[in-house]
């Protein structure tokens, strides 16, 4: 998304404030060193969901992967070329591994 970033991840022993920050902080250098450009590239803070259990996630999931289509920007979800949905077999599962 062009506004947005969306991810599920599950949280170990570092503090998730923590990880979302490193990886903000990490992007962002990185995103402004393509772009070009210096200064604050995301917002403060974050939005967080616990994820219940397994339909849960896969509730959510479904819904990431098709935000790009309900946003206009790709016509299915596995054309938005910065999306899970482009990894997945036909079965719908992840496969992240050659």
């Amino acid at each position: 998304m062009p506004n947005h970033v969306h991810l599920i991840f599950k949280v170990f022993n570092v503090p998730m404030s923590q990880l979302v920050d490193a990886w903000k902080g990490f992007t962002a250098k990185q995103a402004n060193r393509v772009l070009g450009r210096r200064g604050k590239f995301w917002q403060d803070g974050y939005w967080d969901t616990f994820m219940r259990d397994a339909e849960h996630e896969r509730r959510t999931q479904n819904y990431i992967e098709a935000n790009p289509v309900q946003a206009g920007l790709a016509a299915a979800r596995k054309e938005w070329p910065w999306g899970s949905a482009r990894f997945r077999d036909d079965y719908e599962r992840l496969c992240l591994a050659d």
